[in-house]
């Protein structure tokens, strides 16, 4: 067995930066005819060698054995993996700095597949509120099938705050893993990661230590790098911003090469693995990556400061504008390195005047997802996350009055002359 990647990371002793290397690492062209892209390995089954070689792949693809030291595993049936979604994989790490990435077929079987590995009958999943309503759904209706429940605590609650909530539950020697969202979806309030990390050391048990799952879709492989802030697992939704053109539907988990084998294994016999034409196309997107999420964020910007003064908007949730006598101001310096493209408001009202104005917008298109080349808003309180309590959502800010506006890389004139008619029938 032969290594498949080449030492292309490096350029006469210097370390190249991810946005230099999207473009080839993992992959070179004399390994398909010269061909300057990888072509899209469209099988659905490969031939072995030997029958040694066979028997080898299959002891290592179900954890019969452990791997030599050299051993690379062989491609054995796509299910299981395909070149497409390794160099995919092997590329998306360079950003968040990972040991090992596993592509999958959406963001909610990433997540799904992840927390199914790690959390047992009798487990508790504290998790950040609000979260994407997906996920919500998840933790509220679908593990208690299994044996586990869900505990939220609100999004920027003091770590005290947290470590009463659990106690209060009596769920300080059932926790199994905390499920983050930073920023909130759709709220963009912060959590902070160091601090769940530790909480996570002072529930470890003899057996084993919570594990703090991260979903960082909102700030993307840019602006922020979970795993440098004590997370064993970072989530996305590629659909969002890695794939970045609204044209496809995959999901990421990044960690150590020990859990993420652990994930891949499930995700074997789950059948969520991307398929190789998903995996081609996420290859293509992460070479403009920067370019996109830069263009994004600084159009946000714009866009986040024309909402601020405007007389119809109430409140403006925005990255951008923390300043230092906010609390969360402390964590967004130590936590992120941009404020993203991410832009939530209120108009004054509520919904009758949200919905007025999503129905004028032109330029900006009225659809949930996020991360795409186009701006996009939405209606948070009864499309995302339609499935939460109101109560519920209204305890967290998720209120009938809230828009969520994801910027594109559109013109920011025209998108901010968009917003102005917009908010004049609103």
């Amino acid at each position: 067995m032969t290594e498949r990647k080449h030492p292309e990371g490096y350029l006469a002793g210097k370390t190249l930066r991810p946005e230099s290397l999207m473009m080839s690492y993992g992959y070179h062209p004399a390994w398909s005819e010269g061909a300057l892209k990888s072509p899209i390995f469209q099988t659905s089954t490969y031939v072995f060698k030997t029958a040694e070689e066979g028997k080898a792949f299959f002891e290592l693809a179900y954890g019969l054995r452990q791997q030599r030291a050299g051993e690379i595993p062989g491609m054995i049936y796509t299910r299981i993996s395909h070149p497409n979604v390794e160099i995919f994989e092997d590329r998306l790490a360079l950003w968040d700095e990972a040991e090992a990435c596993a592509a999958f077929v959406s963001g909610m079987a990433a997540i799904a597949t992840t927390l199914l590995e790690f959390v047992r009958p009798g487990d508790v999943v504290l998790y950040s509120s609000p979260l994407y309503g997906g996920t919500d759904h998840l933790l509220r209706h679908v593990l208690p099938r299994y044996g586990a429940t869900g505990l939220a605590f609100p999004a920027g609650a003091s770590t005290d705050a947290i470590v009463a909530l659990v106690e209060h539950a009596g769920a300080q020697d059932r926790i199994g893993a905390l499920m983050i969202e930073t920023p909130a979806n759709p709220t963009n309030t912060l959590v902070d990661l160091a601090a769940c990390a530790s909480l996570a050391d002072h529930w470890a048990r003899e057996e084993r230590r919570p594990v703090v799952l991260v979903d960082n879709t909102f700030l993307g492989p840019l602006w922020q790098h979970p795993l440098q802030h004590g997370a064993d697992i970072v989530l996305y939704s590629a659909t969002k911003f890695i794939g970045g053109h609204s044209d496809v539907i995959a999901g990421a988990a990044l960690g150590s090469r020990e859990l993420i084998d652990r994930v891949k294994a499930l995700r074997t016999f789950f059948g969520t693995l991307a398929d190789p034409w998903t995996g081609w196309l996420l290859q293509r997107s992460l070479e403009t990556l920067k370019l996109r999420m830069t263009s994004q964020m600084k159009n946000a910007r714009y866009v986040a400061d024309y909402l601020a003064q405007h007389p119809k908007v109430e409140r403006v949730h925005y990255l951008g504008h923390l300043e230092q006598s906010d609390p969360q101001y402390d964590v967004y310096r130590r936590q992120c390195l941009g404020p993203g493209s991410m832009v939530s408001f209120d108009v004054c009202g509520g919904e009758a005047e949200a919905f007025r104005f999503l129905n004028a917008l032109r330029l900006v298109k009225l659809a949930v997802s996020l991360g795409g080349t186009e701006s996009l808003a939405e209606h948070p309180c009864s499309m995302t996350h339609a499935d939460v309590a109101l109560d519920e959502k209204r305890a967290v800010g998720v209120t009938e009055k809230m828009v969520r506006i994801s910027v594109g890389i559109e013109h920011p004139d025209d998108l901010i002359a968009d917003l102005e008619q917009a908010l004049h029938r609103a």
